[in-house]
């Protein structure tokens, strides 16, 4: 330092000298050493931090020390490392049963449920004794355990077919990802060793990972013993080191089916035919009575296939095209059912001859055909001229064959054909149906049962095509022949129908043991119940509709010359679509003696209800009784459940429902016609249906149509008003606080309350519906009491 003195007269004492800093600071977890200001009084001095003990750095922590020794302008910051947490300034460890498995702001975490930290400063919690943590697990989820074993198993055996249910366990070890594992064992004799079953046996749909507690094992030795053992394993259970509990069920089998024939040789080979030669199966398990040739051109066996049966160990399989190449299959078949198919055995037949005719042979055979096709045509048109059909007995709906310039044009048609006409019924399954692999089906929950067995919904999976939602019906275990010939009869009937009012099949399962019909999945169920469901949901439009798709179905039933024999809402199904299919075409109703009965089925009992007289008295079931009952569905989607009926053959018919249009109930009538010729056809229903829904104001018309004379109607309600008032009907009915409305309107007598319709009920101020539909149905029931009660009925 240096001093100049230019002449003043002063003294110098003292001199200060001094400089500004900022003084060592912790900012955001990073310490900050002094630091020197600049030598500017503008100018900042860039620091940068270093992050405590047990922290790391986020971002660079950097501040600014100001001319005036102030920290300013903080950027960056540290964050206390994984196992401890920031407190004032400095980072401490996590406690004992604390954890934090990451660094970063958060203060340290609680370890979860069945774990624990064995020292401070933990990243993670260890899981307590037997509890464990999948690898997919984050460390703040719980510790868990496996599970128990399945409960409540139950297995059911049919032939070398055994189906094992269960339940979950109670113990699911604390998580949701719980599937089961079937392991299977066949043992010799009751207390003998037990081996691996083996990988013949299939397991349905699968034998590791089952979600469902349901499972069915096919291809089981006949008579032998098993031992079946259904683990519960979660995402845990492959790191316990503890064995694995399950639930156990030992079964025997009972007789079965034949097992494969191994060896199938090509004997010799034709143009047109093929000789096969076989060794019985090696295990026949009884008598066998015949054996199942299976044969198709190579790569069409989707297409088409055929069978033949012969009794010996050896076929001659002929008609076969020249010079193509089949594929063979064979099986046994006993008492107890069949075997599976050999394997495939490929044979191609022999070259055709080529043949060589003369000029002569030529013609001489053109003139035989001509010859033959002008005497058939002679024949047809004497026919028609001198033979033709009687009035009496031509169907109004026959196509004829029509004759141009001297040809004849026969019309294409199509016939139902009855399966129990079949010497062997399974061959008019094999010939209508097609069948389906169990592996395409897969069943997700079960949507009704009966008698024969239960019907499930489930997805089917066809080669080449979308999934498609499927009603699937399948047969009971523990069924007879009989039984199963029965159950498929129907769908050999189903696979004759191709109509979209008509329920579509998509095929059968015969070659497994759970034995399944597979059709169109109908969303809402049975008509009845849905329309129940649904009550005053639907304008008359909307119901028309519905009649007009169950009508058209018929039609085309009809057509084909098949009769329903039980044509009511219960057995109409309703898709989400609102559009009505015709469904239940089993066969085997016999009407019991008893008028009042019901056809017996085999699948329970029909109400006589809806049945045509003549097929009451005389057991005559035709298209017309199937016209009798296509009202059916109409009285049962407009009216409530009434009295049973026991009066059909004396005349009596229902009145018109409530809100029932004129129109509506005059067609059915119509169809309740007793004299089966003068019902009408379902082509003239559906065209009456058609001109409703076309013509909208002729549904507008209410009222019942009933055709007696006013002096009857008078005379008898004299006789049935001298002895009760509108006030006591009133009363029976429940409803007497509606005296005061009935009497403001005038109407003191039940001659005159018989007369009303609905217009008149809501005239009186009486608006609840259930209290209109009560009173119209009183007075429906009266007028049906008068008609009873006044001389013989008539036919309406």
């Amino acid at each position: 330092l240096a001093f100049q003195d230019i002449g003043a007269c002063i003294a110098i004492v003292s001199v200060r000298v001094y400089y500004k800093k900022c003084p060592a600071t912790v900012r955001n977890l990073a310490s900050f050493s002094e630091a020197v200001t600049g030598a500017d009084s503008s100018s900042l001095v860039e620091v940068r931090g270093e992050c405590v003990g047990h922290s790391e750095e986020r971002d660079t922590p950097k501040m600014y020390c100001s001319a005036e020794g102030e920290w300013l302008v903080p950027i960056g910051k540290c964050v206390c490392s994984a196992g401890y947490e920031e407190q004032r300034d400095s980072c401490m460890a996590c406690q004992l049963g604390f954890y934090k498995s990451a660094p970063g702001d958060q203060l340290c975490a609680k370890c979860p449920l069945h774990s624990h930290s064995e020292s401070r400063a933990a990243r993670v919690c260890r899981c307590d004794s037997s509890f464990y943590r999948a690898l997919q697990d984050p460390p703040s989820a719980a510790c868990t355990r496996p599970p128990s074993a399945p409960v409540n198993l139950i297995s059911s055996v049919n032939g070398t077919s055994v189906t094992l249910e269960w339940g979950p366990p109670l113990d699911k070890g604390g998580r949701a990802d719980v599937v089961y594992n079937v392991r299977c064992r066949r043992c010799a004799g009751d207390a003998g060793p037990c081996e691996a079953c083996g990988s013949s046996i299939r397991f349905v749909p699968q034998q590791m990972s089952l979600v469902r507690g349901a499972l069915t094992v096919t291809n089981l030795l006949a008579h032998t013993n098993y031992s079946f053992w259904v683990e519960a394993v979660n995402g845990v259970s492959d790191l316990s080191l503890e064995s694995r509990r399950a639930a156990v069920a030992n079964i025997t089998t009972n007789q079965a089916a034949p097992s494969q024939v191994v060896v199938v040789h090509q004997e010799s080979t034709g143009q047109n035919s093929v000789t096969l030669l076989w060794q019985e199966p090696d295990q026949p398990n009884g008598i066998i009575l015949e054996y199942e040739i299976k044969y198709y051109e190579k790569d069409k066996e989707m297409q088409s296939y055929s069978t033949l049966k012969s009794k010996s160990t050896t076929a001659t399989i002929s008609g076969l095209k020249p010079a193509t190449r089949y594929i063979f299959q064979v099986r046994a078949r006993t008492s107890a059912g069949c075997g599976r198919f050999s394997q495939t055995v490929e044979v191609e037949t022999g070259k055709p001859v080529s043949l060589r005719y003369d000029t002569m042979t030529i013609v001489w055979i053109c003139l035989t055909l001509i010859t033959g096709l002008v005497a058939l045509l002679v024949v047809l048109i004497c026919k028609k001229r001198h033979c033709g059909y009687s009035k009496a007995f031509q169907d109004s709906d026959e196509e004829k064959m029509h004759y141009q310039n001297g040809q004849v044009k026969f019309p294409e048609s199509k016939f139902y054909v009855d399966p129990h006409t079949y010497e062997d019924p399974c061959q008019a399954v094999r010939e209508f149906t097609r069948e389906i692999e169990a592996s395409r089906i897969k069943i997700e929950k079960v949507i009704g049962s009966g008698e024969s067995g239960e019907v499930c919904y489930g997805r089917l999976k066809l080669p080449g095509k979308r999934e498609i939602p499927v009603a699937i019906k399948a047969l009971k275990a523990g069924y007879t022949e009989k039984q199963r010939r029965d159950f498929l009869s129907e769908a050999s009937i189903m696979a004759q129908f191709d109509h979209p009012n008509v329920i579509h099949l998509e095929g059968v399962v015969t070659r497994s043991k759970l034995v399944m019909i597979v059709t169109e999945y109908m969303e809402n169920g049975s008509l009845d119940t849905f329309l129940r469901k649904h009550d005053g949901q639907f304008t008359i439009i909307q119901l028309v509709g519905m009649l007009r798709g169950i009508g058209a179905g018929m039609r085309y039933l009809s057509d084909l010359g098949y009769v329903h024999r039980d044509l009511a809402a219960r057995n109409i199904l309703v898709n989400s679509n609102l559009v009505c299919k015709v469904s239940d075409f089993g066969l085997s109703r016999i009407l019991e003696d008893d008028p009042d009965a019901a056809y017996t089925t085999t699948g329970g009992k029909i109400p006589i209800r809806w049945t045509a007289p003549e097929a009451i008295a005389y057991r005559k079931f035709s298209s017309a009784s199937d016209q009798h009952g296509g009202a059916a569905p109409s009285s049962q989607q407009l009216v409530p459940p009434l009295q049973v009926i026991n009066s059909v053959e004396e005349g009596y018919r229902l009145p018109a429902p409530m809100g029932c249009p004129s129109s509506l109930h005059q067609l059915m009538l119509d169809c309740w016609h007793k004299e089966r010729g003068e019902r009408p056809r379902f082509a003239h229903i559906v065209g009456i249906l058609d001109k409703l829904i076309r013509n909208p104001d002729s549904l507008k018309s209410t009222g019942t149509t009933y055709r007696f004379t006013q002096a009857r109607l008078d005379r008898g309600l004299l006789e049935l008003s001298s002895c009760l008032t509108v006030e006591d009907w009133l009363d029976s009915i429940r409803l007497g606080h509606y005296r005061d409305n009935f009497a403001m309107a005038g109407y003191s007598s039940l001659g005159m309350v018989m007369r009303m319709n609905l217009e008149d009920v809501r005239s009186l101020g009486i608006t609840m519906m259930g209290h209109q539909k009560k009173i119209l149905n009183s007075i429906q029931a009266m007028r049906s009491q008068l008609l009873n009660t006044n001389g013989p009925r008539r036919h309406l």
